[in-house]
């Protein structure tokens, strides 16, 4: 079979790879999508590689046909599925351990499938898992116009909660607003940090990090929750340790990939009994930006390293 590889240039090269071998308790996909997400550029650059036992090659998340599945585990040749993966999405076919599939929500698309497993995983797990996000919570979503911010943006307007994002343009200031958007913060005109002195937040899901994360996690409501899930802006902050135990402010370091596959299917059970619905109903729902063929990666990767995406980028097989 095929996959895309990064060869040493760190260009994405499709190449001839050796077919996956399923254990016994894994399913099968001949991959159909595959959603792109910043991680994968990191992987590109060689700072986050795929975890002991999957492909060394880029991708998180893919929708597709089932081609073998274990006796007793529920599913069948044919199945239409999207599955959140530890690496290896960018190939033809993909070995998955059967907790980490999920059935495509009915009326969905395989590409608006594709942009599920990795984003509204994350998602979940830190709103609903890691801070028991409630209605009254008013809530800050870094990059509110990614795949991850959209999908955080819907499914804190199912809950309630008063939403605050960052973007880039006065164009993803627009488009979060009507996702549910109370407050979009433009990066390059507006100060983030004057905005939260006049709204404190409850929680926080934080990509950025870097010296901005020192001065504003002190800004947040008594018992506040600060999520930090990445550091694009730099690994090293400044944090006033009084205001953080005065107001008993909590910062949860949290990532969904180095999560054993157990963990993850535990998550992706209870996430589909809250969200499927939604899906089906239409009150969620993925947003595509852009899809490309799978050989096209290279030309993919570069609409989110110069951040025009409103939405997921997924690249496609059939």
């Amino acid at each position: 079979m095929h996959a895309i590889l990064v060869n040493e240039k760190k260009e994405l090269v499709w190449s001839e790879v050796p077919a996956p071998v399923c254990k016994p308790d894994e399913i099968l996909i001949e991959v159909h999508a595959a959603g792109v997400n910043r991680a994968d550029l990191m992987q590109r650059a060689g700072e986050y590689p795929s975890p002991p036992g999957w492909p060394d090659w880029p991708g998180l998340e893919v929708a597709g046909k089932i081609l073998e599945a274990p006796a007793g585990s529920g599913w069948k040749k044919g199945d239409a599925v999207c599955a959140l993966l530890g690496g290896g999405g960018y190939a033809e076919k993909i070995a998955v351990p059967a907790g980490m599939v999920l059935p495509v929500p009915d009326g969905l698309s395989m590409t608006e499938a594709a942009a599920i497993p990795e984003v509204f995983a994350t998602a979940y797990l830190n709103f609903f898992l890691e801070t028991q996000v409630k209605p009254s919570d008013t809530v800050l979503v870094q990059a509110g116009a990614s795949g991850l911010g959209i999908a955080s943006i819907q499914l804190l307007k199912t809950v309630g909660c008063k939403i605050i994002t960052t973007v880039g343009t006065a164009e993803k200031a627009e488009f979060v607003k009507k996702l549910g958007a109370a407050i979009a913060v433009n990066r390059e005109t507006d100060d983030l940090e004057a905005v939260l002195d006049r709204n404190p937040v409850d929680i926080a899901l934080d990509c950025v990090g870097g010296p901005a994360l020192g001065r504003q996690i002190g800004k947040m409501n008594p018992w506040g929750r600060w999520i930090l899930i990445a550091a694009l802006a730099g690994v090293k902050t400044e944090i006033p340790l009084d205001v953080i135990f005065k107001k008993r402010i909590r910062l949860i370091g949290s990532t969904l990939r180095s999560r054993t596959p157990e963990m993850k299917a535990e998550i992706l059970s209870s996430m589909r009994k809250l969200l499927w619905p939604e899906f089906t109903s239409g009150r969620i729902r993925p947003v595509i930006y852009r899809t490309f063929p799978l050989r096209e990666a290279q030309n993919a990767f570069r609409i989110l390293e110069e951040r025009k995406n409103l939405g997921k980028v997924i690249l496609t097989l059939k």
